[in-house]
């Protein structure tokens, strides 16, 4: 699925239509690159791609249903020489790492788009990583001194996981967050019993207390989550 001569063919995997909408009028400024569709979800994306092969796909993280480093995992596995490119609301302290490591050639935040998205574009394009100082430096530190600086047991948390903690920690409900998540309640109930279970916490007042706590000790996660609201 290699880019051809004329135009890459790019599909974009968001479930927000404005910023949709914003990033087609980005990229159709450049002549070499089109938007042959887009989708809202994992499953919907795994449509588009059989049926338009695209050249790269663009994908967030907070998708309806699965997540998008879960479609991340099964394009490497079917697709693996189509490149993917995460651009996400979500800190790249949160979920880069996680994203690079399931297959993508980048990371993005939304708030750099507008200045950075056409050289991430091209940089995953011609074979490279796409990654901004901060998270290089953080991956190299890592690697010199051959040890993991971050101890937490969040570590033990599933993709998913996080996004809820994330999302607890930020003050949201679980009715927020499964309506942001499009999960029911009772599915996000569930993941707060694992999160608990595996962070060792005994009640859901220690869960929020722990979430908020962490949140407020992470202050490069200076982003707002899409389920901002009004708590129940």
């Amino acid at each position: 699925m290699a880019a051809n001569q004329d135009t890459t063919r790019i599909l974009i995997v968001e479930d927000h239509p404005v910023f949709i909408f914003g990033l087609k009028e980005l990229l159709h400024q450049e002549t070499d690159l089109v938007v042959c569709g887009q989708a809202e979800s994992v499953g919907e994306a795994w449509e588009k791609i059989e049926s338009l092969s695209p050249d790269l796909v663009i994908v967030d993280i907070t998708l309806k249903g699965r997540n998008g480093i879960e479609l991340i995992r099964d394009i490497k596995k079917h697709y693996k020489d189509l490149p993917v490119l995460v651009l996400s609301m979500h800190a790249e302290s949160l979920f880069a790492e996680r994203a690079l490591s399931a297959g993508a050639r980048g990371y993005i935040v939304k708030e750099e788009a507008s200045d950075n998205i056409v050289a991430a574009i091209r940089c995953v394009l011609n074979g490279e990583v796409y990654a901004s100082h901060n998270l290089m430096k953080t991956i190299l530190n890592r690697i010199v001194t051959q040890s993991d600086t971050d101890k937490s047991p969040l570590k033990a948390l599933a993709d998913r996981e996080l996004e809820v903690f994330y999302a607890i920690g930020i003050g949201m409900s679980s009715r927020q967050i499964a309506s942001k998540l499009h999960l029911s309640i009772k599915t996000i109930g569930t993941y707060r019993e694992r999160i608990k279970e595996k962070l060792g916490l005994a009640n859901a007042n220690a869960l929020i207390r722990y979430a908020v706590r962490w949140v407020e000790h992470h202050p490069d996660l200076n982003v707002t989550f899409m389920g901002e609201g009004t708590a129940e």
